[in-house]
């Protein structure tokens, strides 16, 4: 059974880095898309950045210039290094994967969702 699993919640000060990892686990075949999004509350969950197998990425405005996704293919994994933080990047973040499953002599694509990581910043 495929599933991801994300590094623990953090509680951060303002202005550090942190790293969140997710990687990928079971009868993979390949990962397609990978993504980190977010949702604090009462938002709704949103994009915060997004990158392909072949590495083209894109971020929400709010974190362009803070925040860095990459992900390593041969682990299955991806990753976001989150730079300056501020008090409203704290929320449930939520890795995402596209991947290409084997199943029998057939190869299906499904989505998959990580647990959630709470990070919270603080002042």
């Amino acid at each position: 059974q495929i599933h991801l699993q994300a590094s623990s919640g953090r509680f951060v000060q303002s202005g550090v880095l942190l790293t969140l990892a997710c990687a990928a686990f079971g009868r993979i075949f390949n990962v397609n898309d990978m993504a980190w999004y977010r949702q604090g509350t009462g938002n709704q969950r949103e994009l915060v950045a997004h990158i392909t197998h072949s590495g083209s990425i894109k971020y929400t405005d709010s974190v362009k210039g803070r925040f860095s996704i990459s992900r390593d293919n041969a682990k299955n994994t991806v990753y976001l290094l989150m730079n300056s933080l501020k008090l409203e990047d704290t929320a449930l973040y939520y890795c995402y994967a596209e991947i290409n499953v084997e199943s029998g002599q057939w190869i299906s694509t499904r989505e998959y969702w990580g647990q959630g990581t709470l990070v919270t910043v603080s002042s």
